[in-house]
């Protein structure tokens, strides 16, 4: 994409984003001497009409919210060859996605972040808006002059009046964040949609992972145990089914967020976590490692198989891992991966899958499940080292073993009468070649009511392919 030398009077600098619809460039204001972001259509869209009023009706939904909690519209122009764009006031502080980047944040930091943006819904609600699309790569961070942050809501593209939102009929939203009633077309939505979406950014803030499906979110105590449970409650209040059991406006739902965040604030802080505390703190990071493989992406329901088919192979979304494990097992599958930074290898979106009987109990030691998850990562960290510090709350330590076969060596650690009564294996392997690069963190569960004959966990190794 060619750089604009000019857009009216103002000068592009860089690029700040690109979407399907549009491009934002961070530009100066020569009259004004200052920065500006301009927003403007794609090329390829500027033929059709009803992308044009779309892109044009954000700018006049801005610019009627008329508050200091939604970005601000200062001008409105059209390129020579006729694309349209709108000025916008630069927000210097980036996004809460690129805040919350490296996990979860402090707990106050988190809801006061979070009760921010839902004074910023709260306002266009009462301009008679409903954003439809509050994610954190939608809300940006600004420097005030007194050197504070303030909390703006941006991207109105998907935004209605309350009015038209009430009877539309087409889906919107992205995953993740959607509230269930925007994924049924001619469900309508209301205000308590974005409270919703609000809520998963609360819940993405506070435990570094992205809820699961409507209905199917972790606690998010079980993510970060330190968490009180009025936190959990609100969070989880937000991301009701049920719009009718949720707080019923974003103002409410704010104000309870800020009296928590105050509550945290006052607490006394913490001392540090000496060493017992240490493995159980690297639990927690594999517990929300494979959280946010199960948040992420979709599930794929595999098919049934005959009876006498004893295992089933399966992939991740790359290609790049796959594993074979005891047929009922194979029932859901979601393959979109996970970060290695989780057990201390360098960080990213490393290839990987999650298969279980039941994917909504995988990450809670007291519903039965069982399943395999499987992580790979590359060198830079002592993968083994960290898997010998893992712990199990409620699991009782049997014996592991050393492994070796299928192309793979390494160690097995084992827990045994889990709170749901079955057992856990955590390996960590490496090529037996004695090659370097790769280094594989693979998770079994087993139910306690599992009629399987003995661990399949050295099976599963064996079957290990990683590329």
């Amino acid at each position: 994409m060619q750089p604009l030398e000019r857009i009216g009077r103002y000068r592009p600098r860089r690029r700040l984003g690109a979407g399907a619809f549009a491009t934002v460039w961070l530009a100066h204001d020569d009259e004004l001497q200052a920065p500006v972001a301009v927003k403007v259509l794609a090329e390829n869209w500027s033929h059709r009409l009803d992308v044009r009023e779309r892109f044009l009706s954000e700018a006049r939904l801005l610019r009627r919210a008329g508050s200091s909690r939604v970005v601000q519209v200062y001008d409105i122009g059209e390129l020579p060859d006729g694309r349209p764009y709108f000025v916008m006031e630069y927000a210097d502080g980036g996004t809460l996605a690129e805040l919350a980047a490296g996990g979860a944040l402090p707990v106050s930091e988190a809801l006061g972040l979070t009760a921010l943006a839902a004074r910023g819904a709260a306002a266009l609600h009462e301009a008679g808006i409903v954003h439809r699309d509050i994610k954190p790569t939608n809300v940006l961070l600004h420097t005030a002059p007194d050197g504070g942050r303030r909390v703006l809501l941006a991207d109105l593209g998907l935004a209605k009046s309350l009015a038209q939102a009430s009877a539309l009929t087409l889906a919107a939203g992205s995953a993740g964040y959607q509230a269930p009633e925007q994924a049924e077309p001619g469900a309508g939505v209301d205000a308590r949609a974005d409270v919703y979406s609000l809520g998963a950014v609360g819940y993405e803030l506070v435990t570094g992972s992205v809820p699961g499906a409507p209905g199917k979110a972790v606690p998010p105590r079980v993510l970060r145990p330190d968490l009180g449970e009025d936190v959990e409650r609100a969070l989880l209040r937000a991301l009701e089914p049920d719009r009718e059991r949720r707080w019923p406006s974003a103002r409410a739902f704010a104000d309870e967020l800020e009296r928590l965040a105050a509550a945290q604030g006052a607490r006394r802080p913490r001392r540090s976590a000496g060493p017992r505390n240490r493995s159980r703190g690297v639990a927690l990071a594999v517990a929300a490692a494979v959280a946010a493989a199960l948040a992420a992406g979709a599930v794929t329901l595999l098919p049934h198989r005959a009876a006498r088919a004893t295992t089933a192979r399966v992939t991740d979304s790359t290609g790049r891992v796959s594993v074979e494990v005891p047929a009922g097992w194979a029932r859901e599958l979601r393959g979109s991966g996970w970060d290695p930074a989780a057990l201390g290898l360098p960080a990213g979106h490393g290839p990987g899958l999650v298969v279980a009987d039941d994917l909504a109990a995988w990450s809670d030691l007291g519903r039965a499940a069982s399943g395999v998850f499987v992580g790979a990562g590359t060198d830079g960290g002592d993968l083994a080292a960290r898997v010998a510090a893992l712990t199990h709350p409620g699991c009782r330590a049997a014996a592991g073993h050393a492994f070796t076969g299928g192309g793979w060596r390494g160690t097995v650690r084992a827990w045994t009468h889990c709170p749901d009564g079955g057992t856990v294996t955590e390996s960590a392997l490496r090529p037996a070649h004695g090659g370097t690069g790769i280094q594989v963190y693979v998770q079994v569960r087993r139910r306690g009511d599992d009629d399987r004959e003995g661990d399949p966990t050295d099976a599963v190794l064996r079957s290990l392919r990683v590329t």
